[in-house]
């Protein structure tokens, strides 16, 4: 796999490439959604900014503080920014920002949290194929025949039968879209779209997390992003209950 690829003068870095897609694709079918439920096009491109800033951040912050005791050491990290991003972080910093930014336009927010997850979980597919260019969050050594062998990756070890769990996530996110899409169809109270991409999502990451082996730090016998999981279900759990009351209050 090559996160380089050059065509002539131009170099499309894959990775890049593949996050842009996917924000790109995910606009687009929210406002196409968005539309036909007779949302806000202004809000919904605020809220895309928004996701944008508070991802970015949420990922970076997050990163600090899985990492704070290596930062202690090497102080270095906190001013590495091609590298250190925590996908957790992006979801929660993302979901924030677009909750405070619809409150302060004066909107019920769950409707566009409705719309938005979907999309979510389809751009996440595109990222873990940028993944998969790349060779980061690579799976662990295997003998089995469903493997990948990474040659050129600055991320994954090289020339080593690997889990393609990258392309597990990808296919798992993109069925997850499809679904919640589908779902949206089947529920008319407000919030339990948004609730089941969380329970889904949750269950998802914290399955193909035994699969990988880059470092994410660990809690125990679970890695970061599997106690991070247990919250996450958690919390779409409960939602999912109480979501006619939430209709009221959001």
């Amino acid at each position: 796999m090559f996160n380089d690829i050059k065509i002539g003068p131009v170099t499309l870095h894959m990775y890049g490439l593949m996050i842009a897609v996917g924000f790109l694709t995910a606009l687009m079918i929210v406002l196409k959604r968005g539309k036909k439920k007779g949302l806000s096009e202004d809000t919904i491109y605020g809220i895309f900014y928004c996701a944008i800033i508070g991802g970015l951040l949420g990922c970076r912050l997050l990163f600090y503080i899985v990492e704070f005791p290596n930062i202690l050491k090497t102080p270095s990290i906190l001013w590495d920014f091609a590298n250190g991003y925590v996908v957790y972080g992006g979801i929660i910093g993302g979901i924030l920002s677009s909750y405070v930014y619809v409150k302060r336009k004066h909107e019920d927010f769950l409707p566009y949290f409705d719309v938005v997850m979907p999309a979510v979980a389809i751009a996440q597919g595109f990222g873990r194929i940028g993944c998969f260019c790349a060779g980061c969050c690579y799976g662990a050594e295997t003998t089995s025949p469903f493997h990948v062998v990474f040659t050129h990756s600055d991320f994954a070890p090289n020339g080593v039968p690997l889990i393609p769990t990258q392309l597990m996530s990808s296919a798992g996110d993109f069925l997850i879209g499809a679904f919640l899409i589908w779902f949206s169809t089947k529920t008319e109270v407000k919030g339990r779209t948004a609730a089941m991409y969380l329970i889904l999502y949750g269950i998802g990451r914290f399955c193909i997390e035994f699969f990988r082996a880059d470092y994410r730090g660990s809690l125990g016998v679970f890695s970061t992003s599997q106690i991070i999981s247990f919250v996450i279900v958690a919390v779409g759990a409960c939602m999912m209950a109480i979501a006619p009351k939430l209709d009221m209050k959001f």
